[in-house]
């Protein structure tokens, strides 16, 4: 998968925030890109091109093609800047990857079975207390999305992080801190309806 995204972008020489506002009256995206045993360097990307790939919520969580002038890297979406008044990117940061080394990457979770489970069955809605999480793992089997399966939970049930079934070779990185970290992540509560007919 992690060959879906290219990001075309040219090198600049100059930096600053002069520059920046240049680059994007032009019409263009500011960036850069650095990490993996090389100096950073700065970055030009088409602005519309841009805006078609962060429409992909996968794209977050890929290991990506960022192509500069003609030769392209490895690298992974570290942050993205906006302006939300204007529908604007104003930035972004690409960190290199090493195919070798492990990286740290937020994952959307996707919470499955909701309707179907224990609880949802009596009318139960899940709670859910976070929307992705923080792995550590090879950019070979950097996951797009980590399933939540919620079939079991009955209402007043709590799924944790160490609940979740990851992928091989995926931690959950908070874990590595010990139980005190082991965070909820979706509880089954009784929605209004079932607590008034359990009442009726």
């Amino acid at each position: 998968m992690s060959g879906i995204f290219e990001f075309v972008a040219e090198s600049r020489s100059q930096s600053g925030k002069g520059v920046a506002r240049r680059v994007r009256r032009q019409g263009s995206v500011p960036a850069v890109i650095y990490g993996g045993h090389h100096k950073p360097q700065m970055l030009v990307l088409n602005h519309n091109e841009v805006v078609k790939h962060l429409e992909h919520e996968a794209v977050y969580s890929h290991v990506l093609d960022v192509t500069i002038d003609g030769k392209t890297e490895k690298a992974i979406l570290k942050g993205v800047q906006r302006n939300p008044a204007r529908f604007q990117i104003l930035h972004l940061d690409f960190l290199r990857v090493e195919m070798g080394e492990r990286l740290r990457v937020h994952v959307p979770l996707h919470f499955i079975n909701e309707s179907s489970s224990v609880g949802g069955k009596k009318g139960g809605v899940g709670t859910h207390s976070m929307v992705d999480v923080e792995v550590s793992c090879l950019p070979s089997v950097l996951p797009e999305f980590i399933e939540v399966n919620m079939a079991a939970l009955d209402i007043g049930d709590t799924l944790h992080l160490s609940d979740i079934v990851l992928p091989v070779g995926v931690e959950i990185v908070v874990l590595a801190q010990g139980v005190d970290h082991d965070l909820p992540v979706v509880s089954m509560m009784a929605s209004k309806a079932s607590k008034d007919d359990a009442s009726s």
